[in-house]
């Protein structure tokens, strides 16, 4: 399995009165419409340690394309996003599907978290 483009982590303020649990945040991007399928299964994937997880496509991909990840991605509680890619100072971000949450492995979880915490300030 490999390293997720964005891995975020949402985590209450120290001044939240009702602290809501931390939570993984992942999102496989690709900039070209090349193994579109291949993107979705690591998605797929990186729901093993994360509590939501998107898949980001640019816009222009084919169409059929974007209808079976549109499809799949309701299926498996991935987030879809599409984007235009041929402008990077204006990506144009459209949610599509939004990520289902779901409780990943915290084994896992912990392995991933250790990878990146210095990053992320934990």
């Amino acid at each position: 399995m490999g390293t997720p483009d964005v891995f975020g982590v949402l985590r209450p303020r120290e001044s939240d009165i009702v602290k809501l649990p931390l939570e993984v945040v992942v999102a496989e991007i690709k900039t070209d419409s090349a193994q579109l399928i291949t993107a979705f299964g690591q998605a797929c994937a990186y729901k093993l340690f994360s509590h939501r997880s998107y898949l980001v496509v640019p816009r222009d991909s084919s169409p059929d394309d974007i209808g079976r990840l549109d499809a799949l991605c309701v299926i498996f509680g991935i987030g879809l996003i599409v984007f235009s890619a041929k402008v990077p100072d204006t990506p144009d971000y459209e949610i599509r599907v939004r990520a289902s949450k779901h409780e990943p492995d915290m084994f896992y979880v912990n392995q991933n978290i250790k990878l990146v915490a210095e990053e992320l300030g934990l």
